[in-house]
């Protein structure tokens, strides 16, 4: 039986990195097993790339350079780990993916989202994530927290209005595809939100897909 596929998406601050162990240690506690990833990156070449696309020093990439290296990485990251996980009954947990790319370089850049998917469809064919959690959160609350970190990565120095097309990007997608989207808020204390967050597993996995 081909695994699960779920991803976790949020902008800067929402608490990604935290609720990712969270989520991935209540599947393990279920009995799943779980590959743990993210993007870019997920393979030694991704990680390159991923180096390439948060340097800070790297001010003058294009747009259009910006897209394809996000595309490069995922297509290693595709065919290197996330496939053939899949492909052994694995359940794999990604932090971000092409959703991501929808809403910083789609929204976010302006790049237009039928060139975006032209590549989801290339490098991607049919494959698209099952189950997909959305931490959202007022964005100038999600920079207020992002700039309590160390030195800020190249996308986390953009301009507020950026971030919140990105913000606007993903909730259009959530609205879109309320099968597979789940809005999560991400504003309140972190009990709060990882209560959420056991409430869409404790739901997913009552539902029995792709459980054995």
């Amino acid at each position: 039986m081909r695994g699960r596929f779920i991803t976790l998406e949020g902008s800067e601050g929402s608490g990604k990195s935290t609720n990712l162990n969270y989520i991935h240690q209540r599947l393990q506690q279920a009995g799943i097993e779980v590959v743990l990833t993210r993007e870019p990156g997920g393979t030694p070449l991704g990680e390159a790339i991923r180096t390439l696309l948060l340097d800070h020093r790297q001010q003058a990439m294009a747009s259009d350079t910006e897209l394809l290296l996000m595309f490069a990485a995922r297509a290693q990251h595709l065919n290197e780990l996330i496939l053939p996980a899949l492909a052994a009954g694995k359940w794999v947990l990604c932090d971000r993916f092409t959703d991501a790319t929808y809403a910083y370089q789609g929204a976010g850049r302006g790049i237009d989202k039928e060139r975006i998917a032209q590549l989801e469809q290339w490098v991607q064919g049919a494959l698209r994530p099952d189950l997909t959690l959305f931490l959202d959160l007022p964005v100038a609350q999600g920079l207020a927290r992002a700039g309590e970190r160390a030195e800020l990565d190249r996308f986390e120095r953009e301009e507020l209005a950026f971030f919140e097309r990105v913000r606007q990007g993903y909730l259009s997608q959530a609205t879109a595809q309320p099968q597979r989207y789940r809005v999560v808020d991400a504003a309140p204390s972190l009990p709060q939100v990882q209560a959420q967050l056991d409430r869409i597993l404790d739901d997913y996995l009552a539902s029995g897909i792709g459980v054995a």
